[in-house]
């Protein structure tokens, strides 16, 4: 019972954390609430699962900070009718956040382990809707497209075109944008329309970068 409460402090705190840091979309609460972080991360950060900081996983990746997930999630302004491609599957976390929210999830990961563990991982916990594909993060996944909402989970130093062909009438792109080693931000962009193309900075942030291709191992 102790743990059971230990537990139950633990994500309340969590909820606060996220309130207290400007998110307030209630569907995004949500989603953050009934997905269990610790079923994403590593045994060793098990203890550190509802921390706000991002955590290694396997491939030289991260777990991306729960306000940062929170941010980009409510940014994205998903609703229960679009269709959502993620990039950069990694521990399927974000995966999971978006299937709360979105009609369907399709996920491109280049790191193969990266993507079988997290379809495992999301077949078991009950996340049905998400599909994740092994390919180039650069090219997104054409052969699903047009997609209502496209997020990217690791820093591009230039938005890559494949992904704006990709994004559907009023649709909306969340992704981190910088170089490796430098100043990166948030950065929404809006199609309306007529087509065009609106961009919005947001946050300074710091991501893995976006790499092109397929891992050939891994």
């Amino acid at each position: 019972m102790g743990g059971l409460e230990a537990a139950d402090v633990e994500r309340m705190e969590f909820q606060l954390a996220l309130r207290r840091r400007g998110i307030s979309d209630q569907a995004v609460l949500r989603a953050m609430d009934e997905v269990p972080r610790e079923h994403f991360v590593a045994p060793e950060f098990i203890e550190s699962a509802y921390a706000d900081h991002a955590l290694p996983i396997a491939c030289g990746q991260t777990i991306s900070q729960p306000y940062v997930v929170a941010y980009m999630t409510e940014q994205l302004q998903v609703g229960p009718q679009h269709r959502v491609l993620e990039v950069g599957t990694g521990s399927g976390y974000q995966a999971a956040i978006l299937s709360r929210l979105a009609r369907e999830v399709v996920s491109v990961e280049r790191y193969r382990t990266l993507a079988e563990t997290a379809r495992q991982r999301l077949r078991t916990l009950g996340y049905a809707n998400v599909t994740i594909i092994v390919g180039d993060g650069f090219a997104g996944a054409p052969e699903q497209a047009p997609f209502d909402r496209i997020i990217v989970t690791a820093a591009a130093e230039n938005i890559p075109p494949a992904l704006v062909e990709q994004l559907g009438a009023n649709g909306k792109i969340v992704l981190p944008l910088g170089p490796r080693n430098g100043t990166q931000h948030i950065v929404k962009l809006n199609r309306t329309a007529g087509g065009a193309l609106e961009r919005e900075n947001l946050i300074a942030v710091r991501f893995v970068p976006l790499l092109p291709g397929q891992a050939r191992e891994l």
